[in-house]
């Protein structure tokens, strides 16, 4: 990338990975996060980001060091199992006469797994919430979600797999490891075909234990398996919490997205989410707007949004062997009472699958 002194330039950085997240640094150079997810934050100075697969940030970065070559470079936020531990690197080169270094310097990226780091930086993200760029927050609720997020396994006939003793590994939402159905959901539903999904997704956990404990029993492993969707009416206001887990002794941060839809972070924090006192500190003045967040390792986010995108859509684990083992749902919102609050017809010719 090459640059002029005394410029700034921004960087429109996309995670397009598809099982980690990444920290990211210009070496020498200090960054200026001003947007996430399309959507403008209150600028934030930092020396790095972490950002998981599926988002995206816009950052500045000023060329005001002795012009020179510098490495930017990028590596995994992991904290279990196995990881690609590379790191992925590109030279910031500026114009000029002079004479190019032997090894151009490297960032000092964080650890693999450095957790405070990871949160230390996301916790600074916050709209811009002025006049230009306002925010319009649910303050009431009218539906309530707690949805817990965890690895399971799934018995094998004669113990046959390659999981944990003969098992093969899986996901869930509230116990559930969803099962993609042979036709669409959004088929399913818009031409109203039978049995195709069960629209009894719970809000809640189906038992609560210490979520983020050590040695969780096994009775904890095998989820239920199905397809499952949540209904929801249109222009409600609707809250989840996701609260990670520590089944499989398997915690790990887990970006969790909502297609057909930006949502506020109003809350996060680590350990189990109390309901009594967690949510007198939610942020509803300048929450981050964002169509993925990562919940962290062993802690819980509570996001809120309002249900007025008539559609069915996906949400899901953007680790995509996470998704790919069932860590997914659908939430279904239904037409408003007018044709511009309700599901588009789809086009006369579709192409097939």
């Amino acid at each position: 990338m090459m640059v002029d002194y005394g410029k700034t330039y921004l960087l429109r950085i996309i995670n397009a990975i598809m099982n980690e997240e990444m920290f990211f640094m210009v070496a020498n150079h200090s960054l200026t996060v001003v947007g996430t997810d399309g959507a403008y934050i209150k600028p934030i100075n930092t020396s790095y980001i972490m950002i998981t697969p599926g988002q995206t940030m816009d950052v500045l970065i000023t060329a005001d060091q002795s012009p020179s070559y510098y490495y930017m470079a990028s590596r995994a936020y992991a904290v279990v199992g196995a990881y690609d531990n590379t790191t992925t690197t590109a030279i910031v080169q500026y114009n000029g006469n002079y004479t190019p270094p032997s090894t151009p310097p490297l960032p000092n990226l964080p650890n693999y797994t450095d957790t405070d780091a990871a949160a230390n930086f996301t916790v600074r993200l916050r709209s811009l919430a002025n006049e230009d760029y306002p925010v319009d927050v649910p303050q009431t609720v009218d539906t309530h979600m707690y949805i817990t997020i965890s690895m399971n396994t799934l018995p094998c006939v004669n113990n046959s797999c390659d999981g944990p003793d003969g098992s093969r590994l899986a996901s869930s939402l509230n116990n559930i490891s969803f099962v993609e159905p042979s036709i669409d959901v959004l088929q399913a539903y818009y031409k109203g075909i039978n049995g195709v999904y069960d629209t009894d997704f719970p809000n809640e956990p189906p038992y609560y234990f210490n979520f983020t404990g050590d040695d969780l029993p096994d009775t904890l492993l095998t989820p239920e398996r199905g397809t499952k969707v949540k209904v929801l009416d249109y222009n409600s206001n609707v809250e989840i919490v996701f609260q990670g887990t520590n089944v499989m002794n398997a915690a790990e941060n887990h970006p969790m997205h909502l297609h057909g839809y930006s949502f506020y972070v109003v809350g996060n924090g680590t350990g189990n989410f109390d309901n009594s006192t967690d949510p007198t500190r939610y942020n509803l003045v300048d929450p981050p707007e964002v169509n993925t967040v990562g919940v962290p390792k062993n802690g819980w986010v509570a996001i809120r949004f309002r249900a007025d995108n008539p559609g069915v859509w996906f949400m899901h684990c953007h680790l995509e062997r996470h998704a790919s083992w069932g860590m997914d749902t659908v939430l279904i919102v239904k037409n408003g009472t007018t044709s511009s609050t309700s599901m588009l017809e789809p086009p006369s010719y579709l192409n097939p699958c």
